[in-house]
């Protein structure tokens, strides 16, 4: 297992703007490098619909992925993926297989809630 990185501040943690949002769209993105999904994910009356290229195709299908809660860091600047710009980066831990499970939460979130 890897070792723990550098310690931060609490402001620098604070720098990060997490966000709860809910995917209202996925489709596959066979023109991304790697395997990915095209999500398109509401964060809330504030941040709106923002778009994102999510490597999840070894666990979840488009199908499997509309409706579920995830959280995101929304503070990244903009990524062009193939021909797609994601705006947002969607976030998961590897299992012991590699394959990415997405972060989830115990009951349903207000889009844009933020991670505290």
């Amino acid at each position: 297992m890897p070792e723990p990185t550098a310690s931060i501040t609490w402001a620098d943690f604070e720098r990060v703007d997490l966000r709860v949002g809910t995917i209202v769209d996925a489709q596959p993105f066979p023109e991304a490098r790697k395997p990915a999904i095209r999500l398109v994910i509401d964060l809330g009356p504030e941040l709106g619909l923002k778009k994102s290229s999510a490597q999840l195709t070894a666990l979840y299908t488009p199908d499997t992925l509309l409706g579920r809660q995830v959280l995101c860091v929304v503070n990244f600047p903009p990524r062009q993926i193939g021909p797609m710009r994601s705006e947002v980066l969607v976030t998961g831990a590897a299992d012991a297989e590699g394959r990415i499970v997405l972060a989830s939460f115990a009951g349903p979130l207000p889009n844009g809630s933020r991670l505290i």
